[in-house]
């Protein structure tokens, strides 16, 4: 499917001109600036206006679906729209208290009645109805339409929380007039001449599109701030737009609202996209990120499925959330597991974790667990030592969550059998392991070795040790800087050397700071002093340390490793 959109920088004043219209989507969020976007836009809009200002403010991209080019629904934007309307409104009731305290009253109710007509919209001489350029959802409108923009006062009781921060911000920007302008003979001009300049002086990238679906792809690819949930907040509109079609009841519809907030409040800090096509892999073919919203449009076409949809969602973004929450209070051993898979940073199995959570996690605890464990395995050999490529890995993984869903894999022990397709075989895994580098430069490969050797350290020495236990290091057994007591070691093969598995061991903290450079002789006296099984017996297996020397210990460490990263349902 081609892209149809179009995108051109526009002045605010353009976007305010020739008769168009703008509507938020009724069913979007409601409006949430607070005092920090006011004051950032504040400071930003003064800074126009100081002695060698910038000409220009850019206000980031807007996101508009239209299909007349006079009407446009805001998909990315509204919070600012409706803050800089806010922001006008404001000075105009400021041009109004002049008025009433008669400072130059006639002019300035000259521009108050052109600035409302240009920047806010038309007022109709006989039935003094307003046409606003802006009209904001429906929690929102009422308030903005009856009471902003006809300027009078302002009810404070009985407000939604969201109108409530709208009143807040016209009081907030009205006191920021006020202390800009004053109340002098001047003060209605001064204020005319600051908007007249102010809406030519903010742009914004606008890009239209002529449906959601290219509003989708859109936010897929659009790297700005606030993205990531507008391409949320259009996946709401489609579903309440849908199930809202027969003239719901509001009680349907809040109830509906609930569940949504219930999901973006579970989710927390997760992506939502993220989120909805893990849980849409977990249990349809799978579909590419571009295709996601697509994909659902297809599949949700009623007012049932929206509403079948949106409960679905609801219960998986608790289990999703809670897999991706080692804290979380339902887990025990599957804790462990689960952190490991962060530490590699595979993401690929989350389709089957949730499909598997929520077949077994009440049915079979044990088998549930075995399944985590089993993926947490898979992908150590996979991804961490083979170094495979995730596309395919991400196909598997659908496949399987598909039949979990299906019922066609009926148990645990049915699950981690069909691992079995992917799973690296000991001897692909021990070649890969013997030849494996990890630098240690980087914060995830650190934690890698430090696992890998704490892991190897409990089967050696029977004596578990915690891998975040600050009292031991990672040494490097060849320095990472090595001196001139490593001469015999060539400068072109230390890298190479250097982040071998075979060259790292574990080594108490204070001890490690003493081997430092050192020669391997040196460091063999304080390696003996060790109270790790490993590092201890280092001198009397290596009397010394070169290129052999690494590829055996490294060969002994790919044998240790094989029998403990090992599935022996699947073996």
């Amino acid at each position: 499917m081609t892209m149809n959109f179009n995108t051109t920088n526009s002045t605010f004043r353009q976007l305010l001109g020739n008769g168009l219209r703008y509507s938020v989507p009724p069913f979007q969020r409601d409006y949430s600036w607070a005092d920090l976007e006011w004051e950032e836009l504040w400071q930003d809009i003064e800074a126009l206006f100081i002695e060698d200002a910038e000409s220009a403010h850019y206000m980031g991209y807007l996101v508009l679906q239209t299909t007349n080019n006079k009407q446009f629904d805001i998909i990315d934007g509204q919070q600012r729209l409706t803050t800089l309307s806010i922001l006008i409104l404001a000075g105009l009731s400021f041009l109004k208290d002049m008025i009433s305290n008669d400072v130059d009253a006639d002019r300035n109710s000259q521009r108050l009645h052109q600035l409302k007509n240009d920047y806010i919209g038309y007022t109709d001489p006989v039935t003094l109805i307003e046409t606003p350029i802006l009209k904001l959802n429906r929690h929102n409108d009422k308030y903005y339409r009856n009471h902003l923009i006809t300027l009078d006062k302002l009810p404070q009781r009985g407000l939604h929380a969201s109108e409530h921060r709208i009143r807040k911000a016209f009081d907030w920007f009205k006191s920021k007039m006020k202390q800009r302008f004053g109340m002098e003979e001047s003060s209605g001009q001064d204020f005319a001449q600051f908007l007249d300049d102010l809406v030519d002086k903010l742009f914004f990238t606008v890009i239209t599109v002529n449906d959601e679906l290219n509003a989708f792809k859109v936010f897929e690819t659009l790297n700005a701030r606030g993205v990531r949930l507008s391409s949320t907040d259009l996946l709401k509109n489609y579903l309440f737009s849908l199930a809202s079609v027969d003239d719901l009841h509001d009680s349907q519809i809040k109830h509906l609202e609930e569940r949504w907030e219930s999901i973006i409040t579970s989710l927390g800090n997760e992506s939502f996209p993220e989120f909805l096509r893990v849980y849409w892999n977990s249990r349809h073919k799978l579909i590419r990120k571009t295709d996601l919203f697509k994909t659902i449009r297809k599949h949700i076409r009623n007012k049932e499925d929206a509403f079948r949809l949106v409960k679905e969602i609801e219960l998986s973004a608790d289990a999703y959330t809670a897999l991706k929450d080692i804290q979380d209070s339902r887990w025990s051993e599957e804790s462990k597991h689960l952190k490991q898979l962060t530490m590699y940073r595979v993401k690929q199995p989350f389709s089957v974790l949730l499909a598997s959570y929520e077949k077994f996690f009440e049915s079979d605890r044990k088998g549930f667990l075995s399944i985590v464990r089993a993926i947490s395995i898979l992908s150590f050999r996979y991804n961490v030592i083979c170094n495979n490529p995730p596309n395919e890995q991400e196909r598997f993984y659908n496949k399987i969550a598909v039949k979990i869903e299906s019922n066609e894999l009926k148990s645990a022990q049915s699950v981690i059998k069909s691992l079995n397709e992917i799973y690296p075989e000991d001897d692909v895994f021990r070649n890969a392991f013997i030849a494996k580098q990890l630098k240690t430069t980087d914060n995830r490969n650190k934690k890698i070795v430090r696992h890998i050797l704490c892991e190897i350290e409990k089967v050696v020495s029977g004596v578990a040790v915690d891998e975040n236990n600050e009292q031991f290091n990672i040494e490097h057994i060849l320095p990472e800087n090595p001196d001139d007591s490593w001469n015999n070691i060539e400068d072109t093969k230390v890298d190479s050397m250097t982040y071998r598995l075979g060259n790292m061991t574990l080594l108490e903290t204070s001890s490690n700071r003493d081997a430092g450079n050192k020669s391997y002789q040196e460091k063999l006296i304080i390696y003996s002093t060790s109270s790790l099984t490993m590092t201890k017996n280092l001198p009397e297996n290596y009397t010394k340390w070169n290129l052999n020397s690494i590829d055996n210990r490294q060969k002994q460490l790919a044998n240790r490793a094989t029998s403990i990263w090992k599935i022996s349902e699947i073996s």
